[in-house]
């Protein structure tokens, strides 16, 4: 499966798009490059929930690799995408080219990173990693499969995906969530959450057992993004989506002015609910104007 990203990632294709080395090949040659940005944590992310789940191809019982290949530095928190992989069993290689920062490539990569780490200084230069990176990825992949052994039969579709995604609750500065679990409960969940408009993705993991959520410490009047996506071993299932908008702060009503003097006046209002302070000002009015 292959992915390019620039400032938003695109799937050139998924795992079970083509059967054949010939395929594959004719694939390449056709691919178009996509310049831009460099937002390579969005892009790990993408490849996680789009790439890496049973509807994109992805088996559960395999070993699941990433190759990032990137010729600069991330624009954005690649090492947290990152981490979130790994921590799910993905083993990564980094790649870079050109301009690329090798001290992000070894935040982001697996261990060991004298196996996982590779740098070139221009892009026909890549040819000569092909041998190597082959060799080890396929050694790899034969001895994390010689450690694990598979224990969760290939099923897809329903039996994998929650359902039923409700949103309550909802406030200025939060939202409740929760969900039908899938027939065969996931190892764990990943919450997924950001702001429509933009904004830094942020993540609660949840048990598999557990089937609610409350989000807290969120921006009020803002419409957010969310994602529940059930996690199988290294694999993921098809996730849910919704969206939703936290409510405006209340505001102070019903001003009145009383108490006036030469140089004094008082001002009385009904509180906002859940205000904290109340910042007041004040200026002079205009020549001319009403007092």
């Amino acid at each position: 499966g292959l992915s390019q990203y620039s400032s938003d990632p695109r799937t050139e294709w998924d795992l079970s798009a083509h059967s054949t080395r010939e395929q594959v090949l004719e694939a390449v040659r056709n691919l178009r490059y996509k310049g831009g940005n460099t937002f390579t944590g969005l892009a790990l992310t993408h490849v996680l929930e789009q790439n890496l789940k049973p509807d994109a191809g992805a088996r559960l019982e395999a070993e699941k690799l990433v190759i990032l290949l990137t010729d600069g530095k991330s624009q954005d928190d690649a090492n947290l995408a990152a981490q979130t992989l790994k921590n799910l069993g993905i083993e990564i290689f980094a790649i870079g080219v050109k301009n690329a920062d090798e001290a992000e490539l070894r935040q982001v990569a697996s261990e060991p990173l004298e196996l996982t780490v590779y740098n070139v200084l221009d892009f026909p230069l890549l040819g000569s990693l092909v041998g190597k990176l082959t060799r080890v990825l396929c050694t790899r992949i034969k001895e994390r499969s010689h450690k694990e052994t598979a224990d969760t039969p290939v099923n897809t579709g329903p039996q994998l995906s929650p359902t039923d995604l409700k949103i309550s609750a909802v406030t200025s500065k939060s939202m409740h969530l929760a969900w039908s679990p899938p027939l065969r409960p996931p190892k764990k969940y990943r919450v997924v959450y950001y702001p429509s408009k933009g904004g830094t993705p942020r993540e609660v993991v949840l048990e598999g057992a557990v089937s609610s959520v409350q989000l807290s410490n969120l921006t009020s009047h803002t419409e957010y993004l969310l994602s529940v996506i059930p996690v199988y071993g290294a694999a993921v299932g098809d996730g849910l989506r919704g969206v939703t908008s936290t409510l405006p702060l209340s505001s102070p009503r019903s001003l009145r002015v009383s108490e006036l003097t030469h140089n004094s006046l008082r001002l009385s209002w009904k509180a906002a609910q859940g205000a904290t302070h109340y910042l007041v000002l004040c200026s002079a009015a205009p020549d001319g104007a009403e007092d």
